[in-house]
């Protein structure tokens, strides 16, 4: 890893990714005030020092006015392995526990650094969660901001239901995506 001037660091014109609005405004906010996290994960560069990794990260760095970046070389990688390095560095492999998240993290530090949280806006009340005699299944209606995010989130909520709820099921109606 080098540290070197940020005008040296070229975006890359092929990135997939983007980041706009709230979220980058976060990520900047993220970088001002935690500039460490720079040093551990430093953006990724080929031998033309174009990113191949952490292009939100240089945006984000030349929004904050951050003169110098850490990087490291990806030299060695063909043009083939620098095309999937790229796609394999942004997509997200792992599933957040929400349960866990919900329960043992601080909700207004987590949305603060940048997470995603579901937008609860129904709380079902006590009669609808035990099944009194209406027979009324319970509801609870969340909004999502992606169809990522709802695939990702209906994943996490099957599980959740089959390791409380024996028998229990449920069901997503689509709104506007």
């Amino acid at each position: 890893m080098e540290r070197v001037d940020i005008r040296q660091v070229r975006s890359n014109p092929d990135n997939p990714r983007f980041i706009k609005g709230d979220k980058f405004e976060k990520l900047v906010k993220s970088i001002r005030e935690f500039p460490q996290m720079l040093e551990l994960r430093p953006i990724v560069v080929n031998k033309d020092m174009i990113v191949l990794g952490g292009n939100m990260r240089l945006k984000a760095c030349e929004e904050a006015g951050i003169e110098q970046v850490p990087i490291i070389f990806a030299d060695n990688l063909t043009e083939e392995q620098q095309k999937e390095f790229i796609i394999k560095d942004n997509s997200s492999f792992g599933e957040w526990d929400w349960d866990l998240l919900a329960n043992e993290w601080d909700t207004d530090l987590l949305e603060e650094w940048g997470i995603d949280l579901p937008v609860l806006l129904e709380e079902p009340d006590m009669d609808e969660l035990i099944d009194e005699p209406s027979n009324k299944p319970a509801t609870m209606k969340i909004t999502f901001d992606s169809a990522e995010q709802l695939q990702k989130a209906e994943i996490d909520i099957q599980e959740l239901i089959d390791r409380k709820y024996e028998g229990a099921f449920f069901s997503v109606s689509a709104g506007e995506i």
